[in-house]
C-alpha cells in the first residue's frame, strides 16, 4: 500500500473481528514503528501488549471496577485544557454521527454508559496496547508517545489491520496498573485496540471530517 493511501484509508474502527493476530506480525509492527522521530532521540514510549488471557482479564477487572466506582474515571497525569469553539463543534458533531450510527438516541444515558465501556473490551479487539511513560518527563515527551502512536496505527494499516487509539484508558489506570504490574513511576497514557475490521457493523463506515487547509494553515514567505 502506498503511504499516501495508508495515511488516508486510517480510521478509527469501533467493531472488530475476533480472528487472533499473531505475535511476530505484532513484533514487526512494534519494531517499524520504534522508527517514530522523538526529541534528541530519547524514544520515551513504554508500550505493553495484551492478548489472550491476560487481555481477558484487564477488560474484566476494568469494567468491574467502572462499574462499582464510575467516580474514579480520570487520569493520574494532570489534564487541564478547557475545550472551546470549534474544537468543542468538532467533538459533537462526531459524537451525533457515531451514535446515530449505533442506533442510540440522544440522552440515552444507559445506552450511553454501555457504549463507553466497549472501550475498555476494546471494541472485542484481540490485541490491545497500553501506553505508559515516565513521570518524570515533560510534556513534549507526550508528543514523542502521539507520534510513536500513529507511526504504529500506519504500519498496522498497511498490513491489514486497523486500530483505534483511546485516551479512555487513561481512566481506571489503578487497575490497569495491578494487573499488568506497570511501575509506579510511569503514567499510562492512553491504549489502543489492534485487529481485522468487521466490516459488518454500521459505526465503522464513520469516517470523521476533516477540516480544509486553509482553517489551519498559514503560509510564510511563498510567491
Amino acid at each position: 500500500m502506498h503511504i499516501d493511501d495508508t495515511i488516508r484509508s486510517r480510521k478509527s474502527v469501533r467493531a472488530f473481528k475476533p480472528d487472533p493476530v499473531p505475535r511476530e506480525l505484532m513484533e514487526e509492527i512494534l519494531e517499524l514503528a520504534s522508527r517514530a522521530p522523538s526529541g534528541t532521540n530519547i524514544q520515551p514510549w513504554k508500550v505493553h501488549v495484551v492478548a489472550g488471557d491476560v487481555r481477558d482479564r484487564l477488560v474484566a477487572e476494568v469494567m468491574a471496577h467502572r462499574e462499582n466506582d464510575p467516580h474514579d474515571a480520570k487520569a493520574e497525569f494532570p489534564r487541564t485544557s478547557k475545550r472551546k469553539e470549534p474544537y468543542t463543534g468538532r467533538m459533537r458533531t462526531l459524537g451525533k454521527e457515531m451514535y446515530g450510527l449505533l442506533g442510540i438516541p440522544k440522552g440515552d444515558k444507559a445506552a450511553n454508559w454501555r457504549q463507553w465501556g466497549r472501550n475498555y473490551e476494546f471494541f472485542d479487539a484481540p490485541v490491545g496496547l497500553i501506553f505508559t511513560i515516565d513521570k518524570d518527563l515533560d510534556a513534549m515527551s507526550f508528543l514523542d508517545i502521539g507520534i510513536f502512536m500513529q507511526t504504529l496505527m500506519l504500519a498496522a494499516k498497511a498490513r491489514g489491520l486497523d486500530t483505534c487509539s483511546q485516551g479512555a484508558w487513561n481512566n481506571f489506570w489503578s487497575v490497569t496498573r495491578r494487573v499488568l504490574d506497570v511501575p509506579d513511576d510511569e503514567y499510562i497514557i492512553a491504549g489502543m485496540s489492534l485487529g481485522y475490521a468487521d466490516e459488518s457493523q454500521p459505526v465503522n463506515t464513520l469516517v470523521a471530517e476533516r477540516e480544509p487547509l486553509d482553517s489551519f494553515a498559514t503560509f510564510h514567505g511563498f510567491d
